[in-house]
């Protein structure tokens, strides 16, 4: 083969390869584009469903949630027997005295057994609204994200009730603080 049409063919396998390469590279960032605006999306639906639902709270009176849209909203996730909601729940109290007044609430959403989410926000003095959800509570927490089931969960909503965080596990204040900053 002459050295011509060696060239030749070195030049057009390279020439294929690059622009393999990029077609590839262009699909790659066009699939990442779609799964953005797909988790964009859930997102949204997550904190629609949030706020359109109407559970119990600890008086038996059913609350919109939707009533506290224009603050910020931390909904947090939790049960009693859940050690890791236990020891984030008084960082939760203490931030809600704190930022009450620049329009933060927390809402917490109980997925266990009435009277020991009583006996249990009663002993700790917890100063934001409870509800109680059970399994529509977990149907929520999954529509925001949480598709392990696993608690604590907390979502948190801007003023115009969209979702600018979730957590799964225990928070930290830091991490609350974190993400309030820009919120508040």
């Amino acid at each position: 083969m002459n050295i011509l049409v060696r060239s030749f063919l070195y030049i057009s396998v390279t020439a294929l390869a690059v622009y393999l390469g990029l077609l590839l590279q262009n699909t790659k960032v066009s699939s990442e584009k779609k799964q953005i605006a797909q988790n964009k999306l859930v997102a949204n639906d997550g904190a629609s469903l949030i706020l359109s639902a109407n559970l119990p709270d600890l008086k038996g009176q059913n609350q919109e949630i939707s009533q506290w849209k224009g603050k910020v909203l931390i909904v947090n996730f939790w049960a009693t027997w859940c050690e890791p909601c236990r020891r984030e729940m008084p960082e939760f109290i203490n931030l809600q005295n704190e930022l009450r007044d620049q329009g933060l609430l927390f809402i917490g959403i109980a997925t266990d057994q009435k009277n020991k989410v009583q006996q249990y926000s009663r002993e700790i003095g917890v100063n934001y609204p409870v509800l109680l959800g059970g399994i529509e509570a977990m149907e929520l927490a999954e529509a925001a994200g949480n598709h392990h089931a696993v608690l604590p969960f907390t979502v948190i909503l801007n003023r115009n009730g969209e979702i600018a965080s979730t957590h799964i596990g225990r928070i930290t204040r830091e991490k609350i603080e974190t993400v309030l900053k820009p919120l508040l």
